[in-house]
């Protein structure tokens, strides 16, 4: 319950904050986002990325390896029952079988035979689930402690946490639980410190971060074909190069 009342307390933090509008269409509570942005790089810089880098120094590849393919294969539950929802049955039907053979012939998820199958990983998300129903996304805010989202995806990571049903469920040991929540903090964290020169290279890390994960959730939410802008080419031509 920790997780979802942090959820909660930042979207609370959020709509207290936007009480004013900026001048930016994509992003109109831009001023407290940077705020967020600012809060969040200060604690990741002083409590998770140490944490990360210690961790990524002493754990073995393999062992990594095997750690990230654990907390992936728990999401596919997610997956699945999102993927019911928008009615995609096909995909459905593919995701249970990734989940079934990782969780079996994969021991547990440590390995990845699914996807030496042809079962490639795919995300879906209740955020995703609103989009295909047609709800629009709201704006773009930075939640503290969990970072970038929209009014839509922050709604979704609501319902996947509470109403879903997760393998953390099962567990009656708090302290289990939440050694495991804070593995795969620790281990998402390490898989993305590759990527902390190019923040640090960017001229405004803020709208870096930003426009990636608004490109990022429009392309997941197409399935990896997100739709063209009538307005993006003046002519077809233009268009068919890209």
């Amino acid at each position: 319950m920790k997780a979802q009342r942090i959820l909660l307390f930042s979207l609370a933090v959020f709509l207290t904050a936007c009480a004013s509008t900026g001048k930016n269409p994509a992003d109109p509570y831009e001023e407290y986002n940077r705020s967020m942005w600012e809060f969040n790089k200060g604690l990741d810089k002083a409590i998770l990325k140490p944490v990360a880098k210690g961790y990524k120094a002493v754990t073995p590849d393999p062992i990594e390896k095997g750690v990230s393919n654990f907390f992936s294969n728990l999401g596919e539950i997610t997956t699945i029952i999102n993927d019911l929802l928008q009615g995609k049955f096909g995909k459905a039907g593919k995701d249970t079988g990734r989940f079934l053979i990782n969780s079996t012939l994969g021991l547990a998820g440590l390995l990845d035979p699914a996807t030496d199958m042809g079962l490639e990983k795919e995300e879906e998300d209740f955020g995703q689930t609103l989009a295909v129903w047609g709800f629009d996304s709201g704006a773009y805010l930075m939640l503290p402690f969990l970072g970038p989202s929209t009014v839509r995806d922050g709604f979704g990571r609501v319902v996947d946490s509470t109403a879903f049903y997760t393998p953390y469920d099962d567990l009656n040991d708090d302290q289990t639980k939440w050694s495991l929540r804070a593995l795969d903090l620790v281990q998402t964290r390490a898989g993305l410190l590759s990527l902390d020169e190019q923040l640090e290279a960017a001229l405004d890390d803020y709208t870096l971060v930003r426009d990636a994960y608004l490109q990022r959730r429009e392309f997941m939410i197409h399935d990896g074909a997100p739709p063209i802008e009538d307005d993006e080419c003046e002519f077809e031509e233009e268009c068919e190069e890209f």
